[in-house]
């Protein structure tokens, strides 16, 4: 086995430092594979400006359902009359957003919303800022830090207060990040938060609930499954709150077939992050170095993160459409500082896999 060499920017030898030659080719290979793939984006036409609606934007409906529900109006009511005034689809009920966010933000005044996303924000940053501390050296964690910013680009924009996505997605890595053996309970809350807002963050306990039970870790595996449970309860509410205010004429979803494939994803989170401030054939392999270097880092958290961007990933090529590449919000955040762990993991790829020494008998003793 390879003795480890001394690591560039981590704190410990990345998952690949003590790999055997044949894996570390065929890893490799796999690696060059992924990154020759994200050019496919280059084949996916951009996302529409407007994001399903006919007459506005989808954050148009969000802030008149808003203005609705603050001056005394149902939300159910409220948000029906709106969707049907853009014609925007109601059917099936999942069309319609759960009244969490809306009802909240209706409650408080508008610079409050936007504080309490500003500071939701900063927390989520204080909170990675903790989780890679031990992990990386200080330009790597400097850098990291860059690249969360670069993660967050959308999630500091007050004009995209109303967006379900960007709370959800805020949410779902801060939980990440405060998720500790033993330290489950904070995080469970933060992600069933996250679901209330967006019923598409479910996915997220669903993985952290499998990792839970397959770590033995059976009390935490318990609060993740009951937050599902708590979930299909408030969805099962929520469709028989729509159905009463849906009307047999009204429009009805297209559906999330889109099957867009690897390509669209790649191209949903150059879209969702800073990465679109760079051409599109530059901004795309780093999509997939970000998630070699996510896999390079052996911890925990990091194979929780690869899992979730592989399951959103596979969520958005098979499900999302055109104007559905807002979903990659939800993975979003820290997606890009997976491209500093990719420093030692490429390093220690290429140097298991030239590895060519190779042992010599000089002296046989009868």
């Amino acid at each position: 086995m390879r003795r480890p060499v001394a690591p560039v920017w981590m704190k410990t030898p990345s998952r690949f430092a003590v790999m055997s030659q044949s894996g570390a080719r065929a890893m490799l290979a796999l690696v060059l594979a992924l990154v020759a793939a994200t050019w496919l984006a280059l084949a996916v036409p951009a996302a529409p400006p407007e994001t399903g609606a006919d007459h506005g934007t989808d954050m148009a409906l969000y802030a008149a359902i808003v203005d609705g529900v603050r001056h005394g109006g149902p939300y159910y009511t409220v948000a029906a009359e709106a969707m049907r005034s853009g014609n925007y689809p109601m059917k099936p009920f999942v069309t319609m957003r759960l009244p969490t966010l809306a009802v909240s933000a209706a409650a408080m005044p508008p610079f409050a919303v936007v504080g309490l996303l500003y500071a939701l924000a900063m927390a989520t940053m204080i909170a990675w800022y903790r989780r890679l501390l031990p992990a990386l050296s200080r330009p790597a964690l400097a850098t990291a830090m860059i690249l969360l910013l670069g993660g967050m680009l959308a999630f500091f924009q007050s004009g995209l207060i109303l967006f379900h996505e960007i709370w959800a997605g805020l949410l779902i890595a801060l939980s990440l990040a405060l998720r500790r053996p033993g330290r489950w309970i904070d995080a469970v809350a933060l992600g069933l938060a996250a679901v209330l807002i967006r019923e598409t963050a479910a996915p997220y306990l669903a993985l952290m609930a499998v990792f839970a039970f397959f770590e033995g870790r059976r009390r935490e595996a318990a609060g993740w499954i009951l937050s599902l449970v708590v979930v299909v309860v408030v969805l099962v509410l929520h469709a028989q709150a729509v159905s009463l205010v849906v009307r047999p004429l009204d429009p009805a979803s297209q559906g999330w077939d889109g099957m867009l494939g690897f390509g669209f994803v790649v191209r949903a989170i150059v879209d969702a992050t800073a990465l679109s401030l760079f051409p599109l054939a530059i901004a795309a392999p780093l999509v997939g170095i970000a998630l070699l270097g996510w896999t390079a880092w052996h911890d925990p958290i990091a194979t929780r993160m690869t899992a979730l961007l592989a399951g959103y990933g596979l969520m958005l090529g098979l499900f999302g459409r055109l104007d559905t590449f807002y979903w990659a919000l939800l993975i979003a955040p820290v997606s890009l500082v997976g491209m500093v762990f990719a420093v030692d993991g490429v390093r220690d790829l290429v140097r298991a896999a030239s590895d060519s020494r190779r042992i010599t008998v000089t002296r046989v003793i009868r």
